[in-house]
């Protein structure tokens, strides 16, 4: 009896108190804009249904998951793809050198064809447009004591300008000592009067032939050596110091050759009857230091090794990158939110 009723259609508490009867039963109600003491003694405000009070911002603020993503996403990018072309542009380079064969050069002495017999093959081209072919003829002269005039074997002579000039080609061997071939008319039954020794060479070279690309050296120093211009009734000595060459493949062949290096002078010889005499002379030298080449191709094991090497050490730098990059990154934003608050 002494209780009053709840007027019906009264709004249920806030939040925080529910379970507690609006005004009656000696609590008082809830009045608008007003609120109840809390802990503290700071009085709660209580919001109309269906709405919520805004959070009070906290400093500094922090930004969600999905916005430090979201910042982090094109640095991440950048790095990576820079990370990719490098790889990609090392690796390319790595496929390269595997693919190429590389040639490795060495100097030694010592004597490289022993099964030669002492000999080394001699192949000679020359014209003299001005003498005549049954005057022109190859002399060779070592210190063995080899002293041959007029070689003819595996040797033959070309006329040129209808006969009045002569092209020789020809094959010989000369002995591992220091001697001297030449070209002359001392082998000629008759010795003309004025002989005319202006030449063209277009090739003197020792051993095999080697055909290498990669491999510049001066197995034909002579070739294209034109002495057309000069004096006709000059000598000419070409001194030459002859370098033994070997050439092995990846399969392990050999392949043996000479190099030279050339000096020349021209002079005015007199016999001892008083007459000119003049001679093409190639006095030469051997070399006791051997240059050898060498092809090799890098082994499949140290090419995955490097490429390893490259994918790992490179994805740990853009690791590293990327991190500080983004470190950075985070202390600028929180320097910039200082400044505007």
């Amino acid at each position: 009896m002494g209780r009053r009723k709840g007027r019906p259609g009264a709004q249920a508490a806030p939040n925080g108190l529910r379970g507690a009867s609006l005004p009656g039963g000696g609590r008082r109600a809830a009045r608008a804009g007003g609120g109840r003491r809390g802990r503290g003694g700071r009085r709660r405000c209580w919001q109309p249904a269906g709405t919520h009070a805004a959070p009070r911002p906290t400093w500094p603020a922090a930004l969600p998951p999905s916005a430090t993503a979201a910042a982090r996403c094109p640095l991440t990018s950048g790095v990576s793809i820079c990370c990719c072309l490098f790889i990609l542009f090392l690796f390319l380079s790595e496929l390269t050198g595997f693919i190429t064969t590389e040639i490795v050069n060495e100097l030694y002495v010592d004597d490289p064809d022993k099964d030669s017999g002492g000999k080394i093959d001699v192949s000679l081209n020359i014209s003299l447009p001005n003498l005549h072919c049954e005057l022109v003829g190859l002399d060779i002269q070592d210190e063995m004591g080899r002293h041959e005039v007029g070689h003819i074997d595996n040797s033959m002579k070309i006329p040129l300008n209808n006969g009045a000039g002569c092209r020789f080609e020809g094959q010989f061997s000369i002995n591992k000592v220091p001697g001297n071939f030449h070209v002359s008319t001392h082998s000629a039954t008759a010795q003309p009067q004025n002989p005319d020794m202006t030449h063209i060479i277009h090739k003197l070279s020792f051993g095999d032939t080697l055909q290498v690309q990669n491999v510049h050296g001066a197995f034909n120093a002579l070739g294209g050596a034109d002495r057309l211009t000069s004096n006709p009734l000059a000598s000419h000595d070409y001194i030459l110091k002859i370098v033994p060459t070997v050439y092995e493949d990846k399969s392990g062949k050999q392949r043996y050759s000479y190099q030279y290096t050339v000096a020349n002078k021209e002079y005015v010889a007199y016999s001892h009857t008083g007459r000119i005499i003049p001679a093409i002379w190639f006095r030469y030298d051997l070399s006791p230091i051997t240059v050898k080449y060498t092809e090799r191709r890098q082994p499949l094991y140290r090419f995955i090794t490097t490429i390893c090497a490259i994918i790992g050490g490179t994805f740990t730098v853009a690791g590293i990158l990327d991190s500080c990059i983004f470190t950075a990154s985070e202390a600028w934003k929180k320097i910039q939110l200082g400044k505007m608050h």
